[in-house]
């Protein structure tokens, strides 16, 4: 099993910046990719990004680009996501998540992510 604990998230005004951190534990060499994804109020969780086990492959939602920045530090067992430039649409609950099955393409559906997070709060105001 995989245990993973976002943090980081908080209020903030538009143009402002957050980092986000999703710490794994337990089984983590089990994981080919981690995502994030979020949800706001009365619509459907949507995928924001992700990045490779070795780190070395990213992709972004394309409406993100350019705002959003993924990484990881293997060595801590931790996935970043720096989210520059926010705006109020913005506003979602932030999850991370953990893809064991090696997809033979970018995971970007919630049913290919076997682990996540609780959940991180994230406001954008106006």
């Amino acid at each position: 099993q995989v245990q993973l604990v976002e943090s980081g998230g908080g209020s903030v005004q538009a143009g402002g910046s957050l980092r986000l951190s999703c710490a794994a534990s337990g089984r983590t060499f089990n994981l080919y990719t981690m995502g994030w994804f979020r949800q706001a109020p009365g619509k459907e969780r949507e995928f924001v990004a992700s990045i490779s086990g070795t780190g070395g492959s990213t992709y972004y939602a394309d409406s993100l680009k350019g705002r959003f920045t993924i990484s990881g530090d293997n060595a801590k067992a931790t996935v970043y996501l720096q989210m520059n430039s926010l705006k109020p649409e913005d506003t979602a609950v932030y999850y991370c998540a953990g893809d064991r099955r090696h997809w033979a393409g970018i995971p970007l559906q919630r049913y290919q992510y076997d682990y996540w997070g609780q959940g991180t709060q994230v406001t954008v105001s106006s």
